[in-house]
C-alpha cells in the first residue's frame, strides 16, 4: 500500500512539474526581451551621444584676441622708498647752556641768515661787561696820563708798561665778554622757513639738543637709501622717476649724487635727487618712491608676464599660424630677460609681425583651430 501511494505522489509531481515549466519560460522570455529593449534604448542615446561629442571636438574653434609683435623700447626700474629734504634743513642749537629769556620766531616765519631765533638768559655777562667797561675806563686813562709822561722821559718805564698791559688785558677781557654775550643768542645759520620750535621761555637749552630747525626749500631734494647689491647699477646721472603717492604725481630727475660710503649697519648707501618745481607742495621728510632706471633696451619685445606658459622644453607662448587656409595655434618657445611691471622682455623666439594671442589662451592646445576677434 505504501508502495502504491510513492508511485502515486511520484507521478503527481512530475506531471505539476511537466504543467509547470513552459509557463516559467515564457516569463523567463519575456523578461530578458524586456531588458534587451532597455538595452537598446541606452545603446542608441549613447551613440548620439558619442556622435554629438565626436562632431562638436572636429568642428571646435576657440574664440582669441591677438596682437601683432612689434618693437618697442622697455625699462627696468629699481624702486626704493626715499624722503623730502632741502638743500639745508638745520637743528639750529644752543652755543651755551642756559634759561631762555625770549624766544622770536614761531613756525612758518620766514628768517634770514644770522637773525636771532631766541635769547639765552645772559644778564650776569652784561654786569661783567658793564664791570670789565668801567675797568677799562679808568685803565685807559691811566694808560693815557703814563703814556705822556712816558713820551717825556718822565716816570719809570714799568709803570707805563704796566698800564699799557692792564688796558690790553681789560680789551681783550671785554671782547672776550663780547663774544660770549653772542653766544647767548640763538642765530638762523641760513635762509629758510622755521619748520619746528622747541623752545619755550623758562626752559633751558643745552648745546646739541635741536632747539629751532630751519629749512631752506629753495632747493628740493630726495634722498634715497639703496642696497649694497646694487652700488654697481647706480651712477651720478641716472634717470629716475620720483613718485609721490600722497599726489598721484610724477616727477622725472636724475641722480645728483651717490655715496662711496656702504652703512655698516643696513650696508647702504645714500643717493640724493634734485627736484624741480611741480604741483607737489613739498614738505621735509615726505615720503616718496625713487624709480631709478637701471636698465634699458630701446628695441625690445615685451608681453605681459600672464602670457607666458612653462613646459619640459622651456617657456612659451601662443601664436596665431595660418596653415592649410586655417588660423591654428602653435606653441613659440621663448627667452625671458628682465621683468617689470607686469611686462617681460622677450630675448629670443619672437620676431616682428608674430601674431601673439593675448586672450582665449588658457585652454588651448598645440594645433587647435582658432577664430580671431
Amino acid at each position: 500500500m505504501k508502495t502504491i501511494n510513492k508511485s502515486i505522489i511520484f507521478l503527481l509531481l512530475i506531471a505539476l512539474a511537466v504543467a509547470c515549466k513552459p509557463a516559467d519560460k515564457k516569463a523567463e522570455l519575456a523578461k530578458l526581451k524586456k531588458q534587451h529593449d532597455e538595452l537598446a534604448i541606452k545603446i542608441k542615446v549613447l551613440e548620439t551621444e558619442l556622435q554629438v561629442n565626436d562632431t562638436a571636438k572636429v568642428s571646435k574653434v576657440t574664440a582669441v584676441s591677438i596682437t601683432e609683435a612689434k618693437p618697442e623700447e622697455f625699462n627696468h626700474f629699481l624702486e626704493v622708498q626715499g624722503k623730502v629734504d632741502g638743500e639745508d634743513n638745520i637743528a639750529v642749537s644752543a652755543q651755551m647752556a642756559g634759561s631762555i629769556t625770549a624766544v622770536f620766531v614761531k613756525e612758518g616765519d620766514q628768517v634770514r641768515k644770522g637773525q636771532i631765533l631766541a635769547q639765552i638768559d645772559n644778564s650776569i655777562i652784561q654786569q661783567q661787561i658793564a664791570s670789565t667797561k668801567q675797568q677799562l675806563e679808568f685803565a685807559t686813562n691811566l694808560y693815557s696820563k703814563q703814556k705822556a709822561l712816558w713820551d717825556q722821559q718822565i716816570g719809570s718805564e714799568v709803570q707805563y708798561l704796566t698800564a699799557k698791559n692792564n688796558k690790553e688785558n681789560l680789551e681783550k677781557a671785554l671782547s672776550t665778554l663780547n663774544e660770549q654775550v653772542e653766544m647767548t643768542r640763538i642765530k638762523s645759520p641760513i635762509n629758510g622757513s622755521v619748520e619746528e620750535v622747541n623752545l619755550k621761555v623758562g626752559q633751558m637749552a643745552s648745546p646739541g639738543l635741536p632747539a629751532v630747525r630751519v629749512v631752506n626749500f629753495s632747493t628740493v631734494k630726495v634722498v634715497a637709501e639703496i642696497a649694497e647689491a646694487y652700488a654697481p647699477k647706480v651712477k651720478v646721472g641716472d634717470k629716475v622717476i620720483v613718485f609721490f603717492p600722497d599726489f598721484n604725481t610724477e616727477i622725472a630727475s636724475q641722480i645728483r649724487f651717490t655715496s662711496k660710503y656702504i652703512n655698516p649697519i643696513n650696508r647702504t648707501f645714500q643717493s640724493e635727487v634734485r627736484l624741480g618745481p611741480s604741483k607737489v607742495e613739498y614738505r621735509a621728510n615726505m615720503m616718496a618712491v625713487v624709480k631709478i632706471n637701471d636698465y634699458r633696451n630701446p628695441s625690445a619685445f615685451s608681453v605681459p608676464i600672464t602670457l607666458i606658459r612653462d613646459s619640459q622644453s622651456g617657456k612659451y607662448i601662443y601664436v596665431a599660424k595660418e596653415e592649410s587656409g586655417k588660423l591654428v595655434a602653435r606653441r613659440l618657445i621663448v627667452t625671458v630677460g628682465s621683468t617689470y611691471n607686469g611686462l617681460a622682455e622677450i630675448t629670443t623666439g619672437i620676431t616682428a609681425g608674430d601674431k601673439i594671442i593675448t586672450t582665449g589662451f588658457n585652454s588651448l592646445i598645440d594645433g587647435e583651430l582658432i577664430q580671431a576677434n
